[in-house]
């Protein structure tokens, strides 16, 4: 990249130099592989396909960091760009406004990037440029957020949200034990959203497995003020409860707030995303946290070591396939006390 690019995109990216000073210790250079003074040399994991090649230049967009969940996927993207001296990542600052986000796409293709990794804050809104993009010959791996036409990304990278659900829903059913009767309640998200959408709609289906239903909804808006607001809301029309989900840890700070201000505990509780503190107090088993449901906060990461993938004509060396696949989903499992240490490592700070 030319020193007077380079320059625009700092201007650009605010955020970009505080999130460096977070994973700037994070190195280019191989891992050294000589003796550690024990006999045996360290081993360097990973395969030929982390071998350097041709330098990709990747533009990076994301919504604002307004979240936990949202600060570790930009955190962990650049991070991942950070562990290949052949990547040259260029950050645009977080934004909500959608037009921003766009002209920040724009930029992109002028500037003649050779991949967009991009979770948008509206998949609808970024089709257009996406597709434009694409059309351009510049790799798009769409994170999060599908776009509405599928030719808008050459992959597109996402966590399970109806699985979310799901999981949530067995989970429920099995601490129930099939109830008759038994009240359930919901803490959705953005309920403008697909993915809460989604979300809510996997928890229904499992329910109706074990002949339950959500009594109780109310949706917030993923973060700890609308958490709180909704769960006041939801415990004040429910005098009873013996189960509720709430589709996100960080939301769920909130929600607990209200859980504890109002005196609340005959029901279990579910959370969604899989946050640090919300493990640790299931981890405590101190409270009516009993589980979470695990929607990956490294989506973009794995979009950062796609795109790189993609542009150097490699594929994915454990499938047979000589192609990067076009949808990757991640997985939701559910977190107990019983696995949680599995799980903690790699939780996002809320």
């Amino acid at each position: 990249m030319s020193a007077p690019l380079r320059r625009r995109w700092l201007a650009l990216a605010g955020t970009a130099a505080a999130l460096a000073l977070v994973v700037g210790c994070t190195s280019n250079t191989p891992q050294d592989t000589s003796d550690d003074g024990t006999g045996a040399a360290a081993a360097v994991p990973g395969t030929e396909n982390d071998e350097p090649g041709d330098t990709v230049t990747i533009g990076f967009s994301a919504p604002a960091a307004d979240h936990g969940w949202m600060g570790a996927i930009t955190k962990s993207a650049v991070a991942e760009a950070e562990k290949y001296e052949d990547v040259e990542l260029v950050q645009a600052e977080a934004t909500n406004d959608v037009n921003l986000q766009i002209s920040q796409v724009e930029q992109f293709i002028n500037d003649g990037v050779d991949a967009i990794v991009l979770l948008p804050f509206d998949g609808a809104a970024l089709t257009e440029v996406a597709i434009e993009a694409m059309q351009a010959g510049i790799v798009v791996v769409n994170v999060d957020r599908e776009f509405d036409d599928p030719n808008a990304a050459r992959t597109t990278v996402l966590g399970d949200n109806y699985g979310m659900g799901v999981s949530a829903g067995h989970y429920i059913c099995e601490q129930l034990g099939g109830t008759a009767g038994a009240k359930v309640a919901e803490i959705a998200g953005i309920d403008s959203l697909p993915l809460t959408q989604d979300r809510s709609r996997g928890f229904a289906d499992a329910l109706g497995e074990c002949g339950l239903e959500v009594s109780n909804r109310v949706a917030a808006d993923f973060t700890v003020q609308g958490g709180e607001a909704a769960a006041a809301n939801l415990l004040q029309a429910a005098p009873e409860l013996d189960a509720i989900w709430n589709h996100d840890d960080d939301q769920g700070v909130g929600v607990m707030a209200a859980i504890e201000n109002a005196g609340r505990d005959e029901f279990i509780m579910v959370g969604g995303a899989g946050s640090k503190n919300v493990m640790e107090r299931i981890e405590a088993d101190d409270s009516v946290l009993k589980a979470t449901v695990v929607y990956p906060s490294t989506q973009a990461a794995d979009g950062i070591k796609l795109a790189r993938l993609l542009v150097q004509q490699k594929a994915m060396s454990d499938l047979v396939e000589v192609e990067v696949p076009r949808t990757v989903q991640l997985y939701a499992p559910v977190v107990t006390k019983d696995n949680v240490d599995e799980y903690l490592p790699t939780a996002f700070e809320s």
